[in-house]
């Protein structure tokens, strides 16, 4: 007979723990259960690596409409990488949203999709704007009792917070109405919704998570079919805001002076820096915020210096670099006023360029090298090229400055813009009315392509004995683009051709801002970047413009 003893002795787990209380084998056996079923959840920003994955995400949630193109994707990554939030459990992508910041009053009440997102590119992303604008939230399927849609909002708070900003603004869908029309209106829709009479999946989690209706927009994403096309409007308010941490807004007006330069033989430095200062003096007189001077007008000073072939006099600018950049920045300060101090030729090591400095009226300078480097300025001197395109914060905002031949380069341009330039500076030296006009008709086209204003100086006058410096030909202007916000032939001032002058005129940043928002074609926002692209390296990075 079997003892009692000998009989294996099979354990329940559960018997066990009541027994015992918890015992090592048990707990060992709860541990690698607890291992096998818990979910790793990661909140994140998005990386281009992303894009098949929220493709996918984003056909589960919204079949009928079209998804995000990949550079619409990495346009937003580039632009506002902060802004683009995943959610992704065990390495999958289960919910993601993407916003932008504004400054929320430029926008009208009833805006669209396609204009707040500039076509889902978000190159109207305003870093100094108040508002965080939601353009869109997804929740897989599959997980939407794990309320995921909170750590989306949360994230979203949080990120309001950090960059004290006034408040976050969405254009919300309302996908149950379909099912109720043409029964109730979309108003109607929207009370009962409010109401707590009518559930709706996305409007309803919207007011869960604080956020409160302000009113309903019409015609906000046509492709929405389950919305009737409608968005809800609705407003979380950052309690914790202090207009004091905000950092200072630009004023929108600024006055620009360029100057029309007469070149002609002068006898030292001292003839030089009392021309400079005159016109100055004038310009602040006229209480002009930027005075802008030609390409290679520092070449008068060889006018007074022995002639010893071009390779060589041209090195000889050098010994005047420090005397004209004390000049200038000295100038800058004493007349409060910002000076784009044309263009100066100077050695670095071997090496020579073109380059043109921003004096700012606080004391500090920046300075621009030109990029593409004409056949004559190869032959004769030996100019190398620059290889980046600067942008300068300046008390009016961001500018540009791209030297003479650059500007016949669209592609500096958009650079420029995509930096967040509102206003390119054009030195210039032409020495016929052709070569002239090439700078002109490339001015306005940057002009109308990238919605910017460009502001052109150029060189009259002669230097008889200074060689590749003999005839000069110039009408300096201040160019805008075409449409009704600005003046009807695009050109805001212009000098008369080849006399020593200088012009002023107001530039509006706000009719920049309407006319980018509004205006009757929008060269920027329109561009086919799923057609074609524009790469641009920039300190071993690649940006795409």
């Amino acid at each position: 007979m079997t003892k009692k003893k000998d009989i294996p002795k099979f354990i329940d787990p559960k018997a066990e723990v009541k027994a015992k209380g918890s015992n090592a084998r048990y707990k060992e056996a709860v541990k690698i259960n607890l291992l096998d079923q818990q979910k790793k959840i990661k909140v994140r920003t998005a990386n281009i690596e992303d894009y098949e994955q929220v493709v996918g995400l984003s056909k589960l949630c919204f079949p009928k409409m079209p998804p995000w193109t990949r550079g619409q994707f990495k346009s937003m990554i580039d632009t506002f990488k902060e802004g683009q939030i995943l959610i992704d459990i065990n390495g999958k992508i289960v919910a993601s949203s993407s916003s932008l910041i504004l400054e929320f009053d430029e926008y009208n009440d009833t805006h669209n999709w396609r204009e707040i997102t500039n076509r889902g590119y978000i190159t109207n992303h305003n870093p100094e704007g108040d508002t965080l604008y939601g353009i869109e939230m997804m929740v897989d399927p599959e997980y939407r009792n794990m309320k995921l849609s909170r750590r989306l909002y949360e994230a979203r708070k949080k990120l309001v917070v950090d960059q004290n900003l006034k408040r976050i603004a969405i254009g919300g869908r309302i996908p149950g109405y379909a099912k109720h029309a043409p029964d109730i209106t979309a108003d109607e829709y929207v009370d009962k919704v409010h109401e707590r009479a009518i559930f709706d999946p996305v409007l309803t989690a919207q007011m869960a998570n604080g956020f409160v209706l302000i009113r309903l927009i019409p015609d906000y994403l046509p492709d929405d079919l389950e919305s009737g096309g409608y968005a809800t409007y609705l407003e979380w308010t950052n309690i914790h805001y202090s207009p004091k941490k905000k950092k200072p807004s630009y004023d929108p007006y600024m006055r620009v002076c360029t100057v029309q330069y007469q070149l002609r033989q002068i006898k030292h430095f001292e003839d030089f820096a009392t021309n400079v200062e005159y016109f100055v003096d004038v310009a602040s007189d006229y209480r002009s915020d930027f005075v802008v001077f030609p390409e290679m007008f520092t070449n008068q000073l060889l006018s007074f210096l022995p002639q010893k072939g071009p390779g060589t006099t041209i090195r000889m600018l050098s010994e005047f670099t420090q005397q004209y950049l004390d000049l200038f920045s000295g100038l800058a300060v004493k007349y409060n006023t910002n000076i784009i101090g044309g263009s100066h030729i100077m050695l670095e090591g071997a090496d020579l360029f073109n380059i043109s400095f921003l004096f700012k009226r606080d004391g500090t300078v920046g300075k621009q090298y030109k990029i593409h480097i004409t056949p004559h300025e190869r032959k004769w001197w030996g100019v190398k090229p620059g290889n980046k395109v600067e942008v300068f914060d300046t008390d009016k905002g961001k500018v540009a400055i791209l030297i003479c031949y650059d500007i016949e380069f669209p592609e500096l341009a958009r650079i420029a813009r995509k930096k967040g330039a509102n206003v390119i500076f054009v030195p210039f030296c032409t020495d016929e009315r052709r070569a002239y006009l090439r700078v002109k008709y490339c001015s306005q086209a940057r002009c109308i392509e990238n919605q910017v204003y460009v502001v052109t100086s150029g060189c009259v006058g002669n230097l008889p004995f200074v060689e590749n410096m003999d005839v000069h030909y110039a009408e300096s202007a201040i160019f805008t683009p075409n449409d009704f916000h600005f003046a009807r032939d695009g050109i805001a001032a212009e000098c008369n051709a080849n006399i020593e002058t200088m012009i002023f005129q107001d530039l509006d940043l706000n009719n920049l801002q309407k006319h980018r928002e509004s205006g009757s074609v929008q060269p920027w926002t329109d561009r086919r970047k799923d057609m074609y692209t524009l790469k641009y390296t920039e300190d071993d990075q690649e940006i795409d413009i």
